[in-house]
This record gives structure tokens, sequence and C-alpha cells, in this order.
């Protein structure tokens, strides 16, 4: 006889078993090390910073729309298989242990974004509301986890919708309805709270009522849309380990590809050239990483005073999207037609390590014009060398080595 609760167990445990082993490879020393000077660095500016907190910062706005997407952003972790497409939907009836199991453990993975954010904005609701005690931010603690729990039921409730599009329309109606209600909370107008509140609530109702309507359980799209989320870890472990479960998403660029590809000369030796110029290009991962880590870096230098800070900033950005372009190298492991290029093996790995060169020494550049740009011109001459000689030691030393 079918039991949905060992099944869930079961789930659960073989989930928490793979998940767990690719973090140990996320959160290895290299990322731990990193994690641990972003954390430093930002809390020792932050309270600075809030030291010199001018009058007029708009505190209920930042709060209230950060505490409102965080809430809105409740997925539910059905942990369903394609296989379940087959073998699981005919006891459907019985899966009703299962998805509120699913969904009391979807709440709780999504406690540390709550409990993060709630920690890092207390500094700053006190600073600027200096007269209020501390129960009162507590009780803003206490509604944020009540609004996630009811955006998490009316999530669950909307995915038996199978229109995305009034999916999405909820979706929009409660993110801003959420956002109105802590805005108004920090803000310390009770009464539009109040009232924004009420109107949460009947589209939380409304919701409960429409779910009632549907004829079941749309399993085809919990499947699609805990694949999708699972992808996304995957693309995110497979930066630091070996992933057989990816599934790599190709995206067209071709304006990209014409203007990185235009220079390659026609001959045996480019190939693999050419293949990671594409590859780089039209994956979903290495182009939109290397892009945000340019950007993040970007903001840390432009932002931070400190001229050293700055230049520590620049070389560990640098690393990061350094170290993650080496998965560039096992980007094509499941491709047998590799194997049949009549082009010696030698040039694969050239042609990674000309790719890393290219892309560590842009955005050494890149970082080095914010200095002209804020007319530092001796950060300028710093971050320059400094870029160019970690991108030839790190190469060399670190990455060459591995690449078997």
């Amino acid at each position: 006889m079918f039991d949905s609760q060992e099944f869930y167990k079961q789930r659960l445990s073989s989930h928490l078993k793979e998940t767990s082993r690719y973090l140990k490879y996320i959160f290895n020393g290299h990322m731990a090390f990193a994690i641990l000077f972003f954390i430093s660095a930002l809390a020792y500016y932050y309270q600075q910073w809030l030291t010199e907190l001018p009058d007029n910062f708009p505190t209920a706005l930042l709060i209230g729309v950060t505490f409102g997407l965080i809430v809105s952003y409740s997925p539910v972790r059905t942990l369903l298989k394609e296989p379940d497409l087959v073998f699981i939907i005919v006891a459907e009836s019985k899966m009703g242990p299962y998805f509120r199991n699913t969904i009391i453990y979807s709440f709780f993975i999504q406690l540390y974004l709550v409990l993060l954010f709630t920690a890092a904005f207390g500094p700053l609701y006190f600073a600027s509301y200096p007269d209020r005690q501390g129960n009162v931010y507590l009780l803003t603690l206490v509604l944020l986890l009540v609004f996630k729990v009811a955006n998490l039921l009316a999530s669950w409730w909307m995915l038996k919708v199978r229109e995305t599009a009034l999916r999405n329309t909820d979706l929009l109606i409660r993110t801003i309805l959420n956002m109105a209600v802590f805005y108004f909370i920090i803000k310390g107008e009770m009464m539009f709270a109040g009232i924004t509140s009420v109107l949460f609530v009947i589209v939380f109702l409304y919701d409960y009522y429409f779910s009632g309507k549907q004829s079941g359980i749309v399993w085809d799209l919990l499947v699609e849309k805990d694949q999708n989320r699972m992808q996304a870890f995957y693309r995110l472990a497979n930066m630091f380990a070996d992933v057989p479960h990816l599934k790599n998403r190709v995206k067209k660029r071709q304006w990209l590809v014409n203007i990185f590809s235009k220079s390659l000369p026609f001959e045996k030796k480019a190939t693999y050239d050419y293949l990671f110029r594409i590859s780089f290009i039209r994956s979903g991962d290495y182009l939109g990483m290397y892009v945000r880590l340019i950007v993040l870096g970007g903001l840390f230098i432009y932002f931070i005073p400190n001229l050293w800070m700055k230049l520590l900033f620049a070389i560990l950005f640098l690393y990061l999207s350094t170290f993650q372009m080496m998965a560039l190298y096992q980007h094509h492991r499941t491709n047998i037609w590799l194997d049949l290029y009549p082009v010696k093996m030698e040039y694969r790995k050239q042609a990674v390590l000309k790719i890393i060169y290219q892309l560590s020494i842009t955005q050494t550049i890149l970082f080095s014009i914010i200095f002209i740009l804020l007319r530092e011109y001796v950060g300028f001459f710093m971050v320059l060398p400094a870029g160019l000689l970690f991108t030839f030691v790190f190469v060399n030393g670190y990455i060459k080595p591995r690449l078997k």
C-alpha cells in the first residue's frame, strides 16, 4: 500500500544527500575565504555608513520593498521528478501528507533569507528610528513570518492553475501589496498598513477559492518548476564540480558570436578557439556570470572609499571570474564529436588558457577605467599591473596544472 509519508522521507533524504554533495564543492576553501572577506568588509563599511546616515534616507522604502520581495518569492519545492508523472500520478488522492510536508520544508529552507535580511536591516532601522523600541522591530519579524507562510500557501494554490498569465498576475498583485504593507509598517503608518493587509487577505482568500474550483493537481507544472530550480542549482554547482545531471542551455546571440569569432583565422589550430568563444557567449552560464561579477566588482570599487580596499576587491572579483572560467574546459565533456576532431588535443588546453587570459585582462582593464572615472590615478596605476600580475600567476600556477 502506498504511504506518502514514507515516500516523502525517501525523496527528501535523496534530495538532501545530492545537494549536500555539491554544496561541499561550492563552499570550498576558496569560496569560504571570499565570502568571509565580503562579509567582513561589508560589515565594516556598513557600520561606518550608518554613522553618516542622512536624515532623508528612504529607509522605509528600502526595507519595505525588500521585505515585500522576500515574502513574495515563496516557491514550493515539491521534490517531484519526471518519472512521477507516470508512477505517482495514480496515487494523487493519497498525496496530501506529501505536499503538506513539502510546503513545510519549503518554508524552513527559505527562512535563511528572512533572518539574513532582518539582521542586516536591523542597524539601519534603529539608526533611522532611534526613538523606537526593539519589540517593534521584533513584531515586524513576526509579521514577516506570517506573510511568508501566507504567500507560500497562495503560491501552492496557484500552482493548480495552468494559465501562466493568471499566475503571474496574482504574483504581481501580491508582491505590490506585500511591499505596501511592510512600507507602511516601517514608516509607522499603521492605518494604511491595516488597509493593505485587508486587501492582501482578500487576494489570499480569493486564491484559495479559485484553486478549489480547479480540477486537480497540475503534475507536469509541478515537475517543470522543480526541475527548473534543480537545474539552476546544478548550473551553480557545475562551476565547481562535474555535474552529470546538468542540461546545458543554449542561447543564439548571433550578433555577439559574429563579433567575437570574426577575427579568428580559418585554420585547424583555431578550432578550439572558435568552439570555446561561442560556448562562452551562447551558454546560459558563463557570459551572464562574467558580466554580473564585473558589475558587482565595479560597484564595490566605485562606492568603497578606501583605496587599498578598492584594490583588494578588484583582485577578489578578478579571482572569482577567473576561477569560474575553468569550467569551460569541461563544458563539452559529454560531446563525443570532440574526440573525432582531426585536431591536436593540446590546442584545446591552449584555447581555454587563451580565452581565460583574454577575459581576465579585459576585466582588469575595465576595473582600471573606473579609477580613471573617479580621478584616482594612483589606483589606476596600482590595479592595472596588479591585475595583470595576478592573472599571469593564477592562470599559470593554479589553472594550467589542473586542465587535464
